[in-house]
C-alpha cells in the first residue's frame, strides 16, 4: 500500500521534482563554478531553442484542430453562453484582484548587469501595438514567436473554415487532427530535456545575479501562495454564496474535500473530473448542468492559472527593470489571461504557451522565458487546485442564475436521498 502511494506520488509529481532537481542543481553549478557556466550555457539556449520552435506549430495544430471537430448538431444554447460568460467573469476577477496584490505587495527586483536583461522593448501607440499583435503583413510571419497572438487568431479562423467546409474539408480535418497529435508528441520529447537544459540555463543566471536571483522567485512565489490562498478561501466562498446563500457555502466546503485532495495529489484538472461531478451531485447542482460545467470546465475555466499569469508578469517587469502599471498594460495582462485559461488547457504543459505568449506580446526577449517557466513550475500545486475546484462553485452560481427552480429541488432530492 505504502509503495502504491509512493508510486502514485512520483508519476504525479515525478517530472516537477526532476525539473526542479536540475534547476537546483544548475544553480549551485553556477554559484561554485562562475568561470566554466559559459561552457554549459549552449545547452540551455538549445533547449530553449528547441522549445520556441515546438510551440508554433503545436499552437496551430491543437487550436484549428479542436474548433475543426466541434460537433456541428449542438447549438450553443443560453446556458453554455452563461457558463463561458461566468467562466470569464471569474478569470477576470482573479486577474484584477491579483493586479491589486501586485500593487499592494510588488515585486522589487531588477536584473540589469546583463545585456539579455536590458534590451530594448517595443515602443509602439496603442494603434500599432493591436495591429501588430492580432495580424501580420506576411504568412512567413506567422511562424514567428513574436506574433504568438496572431497565430492563435489565424488558428482559431482556420478551424472554423475547416468545420464549415463540410465533407469537402474531412481530409483537411483529419490532417489537422493528425498534426495534433504528432505536435504533442514532439513537445513531450522535447520537454524530457527541460531539467538539463532549464539546468544549464540557470547555472549561467546564478554565476551572472548571484543570490539576488532567488529573492526575485521568493516574493513571488509568496505572493502566489498568499494570495491564491487568500482566493481560495474568501472568493470561492463568495462565489458559493451567489450559488446557494448562505447553506451554500456550507454545502460547497463540505462537499469540496477530495476533489480539492484529487487536484493537490494528481495536478491534473482532468484527474479531479470524476470527484469534481460527484461533488456538484451532492452540491445540489443539476445533474444537465454539472454534466456539462464540470468536463468543459477542466479545460476552460481557469482561476489559478489567471493569477500565475499576472505574478510572472510582474516578475519578468520587474526583473527588466519595467514598471507594471499603465491602462495598456494592465488591459494587455487581462486579456493574456482570458487567452491562456482558454488555449492552455488543450496542449500539453500548456502553461509554456501561456509563458511565451507573455514575453512575445509585450517584447520580451527569450531570456525572459526561464524566468516565468519556473514560476509556473512552483506554483502548479496550488494553481491545480483553484482551477479545478473552481468549477463546482462556477457550476452552482450558472445554477443559480440560469435555473434557479431547479437547483433548489435539487436541493430537497439530496436531502431525501432520491
Amino acid at each position: 500500500m505504502i509503495a502504491a502511494k509512493k508510486h502514485g506520488f512520483f508519476k504525479n509529481y515525478g517530472s516537477i521534482l526532476l525539473l526542479l532537481g536540475g534547476i537546483l542543481a544548475g544553480s549551485v553549478f553556477g554559484l561554485l563554478f562562475k568561470n566554466e557556466v559559459k561552457f554549459v550555457k549552449p545547452l540551455g539556449d538549445i533547449f530553449l531553442n528547441l522549445l520556441f520552435t515546438a510551440v508554433i506549430p503545436l499552437v496551430f495544430f491543437a487550436i484549428a484542430s479542436a474548433i475543426a471537430h466541434i460537433d456541428r448538431s449542438q447549438r450553443l444554447g443560453r446556458l453554455f453562453m452563461l457558463m463561458i460568460a461566468v467562466f470569464i467573469a471569474t478569470v477576470l476577477v482573479a486577474a484584477i484582484l491579483t493586479i491589486l496584490a501586485v500593487k499592494l505587495f510588488p515585486i522589487h527586483q531588477s536584473l540589469v548587469n546583463d545585456p539579455a536583461f536590458t534590451a530594448d522593448l517595443r515602443e509602439q501607440d496603442i494603434g500599432q501595438q493591436i495591429t501588430g499583435l492580432i495580424s501580420t503583413g506576411e504568412f512567413y510571419e506567422l511562424l514567428s514567436r513574436g506574433h504568438m497572438l496572431a497565430l492563435i487568431l489565424f488558428s482559431v479562423l482556420t478551424g472554423f473554415a475547416a468545420l464549415r467546409s463540410g465533407e469537402a474539408g474531412s481530409a483537411f480535418r483529419a490532417f489537422l487532427k493528425s498534426g495534433d497529435e504528432v505536435m504533442q508528441q514532439l513537445l513531450m520529447l522535447v520537454m524530457k530535456v527541460a531539467p538539463l537544459g532549464l539546468g544549464a540555463y540557470f547555472a549561467y543566471q546564478a554565476a551572472v545575479f548571484g543570490p539576488q536571483l532567488f529573492g526575485t522567485y521568493a516574493r513571488s512565489l509568496a505572493l502566489y501562495y498568499g494570495f491564491g490562498t487568500f482566493y481560495f478561501v474568501v472568493l470561492f466562498s463568495v462565489y458559493a454564496f451567489i450559488g446557494g446563500g448562505a447553506a451554500g457555502i456550507s454545502r460547497y466546503w463540505r462537499n469540496n474535500l477530495l476533489p480539492g485532495l484529487t487536484a493537490i495529489g494528481t495536478c491534473s484538472s482532468i484527474a479531479v473530473i470524476p470527484a469534481n461531478l460527484e461533488a456538484a451531485r451532492k452540491m445540489g447542482i443539476p445533474e444537465h448542468i454539472g454534466n456539462m460545467v464540470v468536463p468543459l470546465g477542466a479545460t476552460l475555466h481557469k482561476d489559478g492559472s489567471s493569477i500565475s499569469s499576472i505574478v510572472k508578469i510582474a516578475v519578468v517587469f520587474a526583473m527588466f527593470g519595467k514598471s507594471f502599471s499603465g491602462a495598456d498594460t494592465l488591459l494587455l495582462a487581462l486579456g493574456i489571461t482570458v487567452i491562456v485559461s482558454i488555449v492552455e488547457g488543450g496542449i500539453p504543459n500548456g502553461g509554456y504557451i501561456g509563458e511565451l505568449l507573455v514575453i512575445s506580446v509585450y517584447g520580451f526577449p527569450p531570456a525572459a522565458l526561464p524566468a516565468v517557466m519556473i514560476v509556473g513550475t512552483l506554483v502548479d500545486p496550488l494553481a491545480t487546485l483553484l482551477n479545478a475546484t473552481g468549477d463546482t462553485v462556477a457550476g452552482m452560481m450558472i445554477a443559480r442564475i440560469g435555473a434557479g427552480k431547479t437547483v433548489k429541488t435539487a436541493e430537497l432530492h439530496l436531502k431525501n436521498g432520491i
